[in-house]
């Protein structure tokens, strides 16, 4: 072996070395969005798992006589602070809604049983309804609640900005800081995509 054929081999190894380390913050963006898209869609499904078992809160059994098992999420996008966290939720007064009131766990009124804090510069950063009837798509730019009621395995989806039309999914938009995006989809049935 010649000593050119050795720094030959040499730069093609660091031209290659130099293009992996450049483009590796980005795979590593894409592959935290992902995981965070993951994280919400497991917690959306963990409610409705919760709510279909008949599973009972600490903070509900023996509140309401009548209490049919209701979890949800709720997430808000009403300040910055507000976009990196999402709360699991147990619906205790049977509104299908969210009453925010963490991290108080010692009060039987409080319905948070866990609020999530998004790491690694991510956030929520915008909700789309999609309408049945309609081709266009209204971004809700406040907050959004997702409830599941046993024995129904459909989602109930409420905002504080009314719905015109029937709901065909909702879009929960997650963004890094550098731009990378990942969407996850609820449709009323129950069922929950990630794009």
């Amino acid at each position: 072996m010649t000593y050119v054929e050795l720094i030959v081999v040499l730069s093609i190894f660091s031209v290659m070395t130099s293009v992996i380390l450049f483009n590796y913050n980005a795979f590593q963006a894409k592959v935290d969005i992902k995981v965070l898209a993951n994280d919400i869609a497991i917690k959306i499904v963990e409610a409705q798992k919760s709510a279909l078992s008949g599973k009972l809160s600490l903070r509900t059994h023996g509140a309401i006589s009548d209490w049919k098992p209701s979890y949800g999420v709720y997430f808000d996008l009403s300040t910055s602070d507000s976009k990196k966290k999402f709360v699991y939720f147990t619906d205790s007064n049977q509104d299908k809604d969210y009453a925010p009131s963490c991290p108080g766990v010692d009060n039987t009124e409080d319905e948070c049983i866990d609020e999530i804090t998004i790491t690694k510069n991510n956030f929520i950063s915008d909700f789309t309804v999609f309408y049945e009837n309609d081709s266009s798509a209204v971004s809700l730019n406040n907050d959004l609640t997702i409830t599941f009621t046993r024995p129904d395995s459909g989602v109930i989806i409420k905002s504080t900005m009314p719905f015109v039309f029937t709901v065909s999914y909702v879009q929960i938009t997650i963004s890094s800081v550098s731009g990378i995006t990942a969407k996850i989809k609820i449709y009323p049935s129950g069922r929950i995509q990630i794009n």
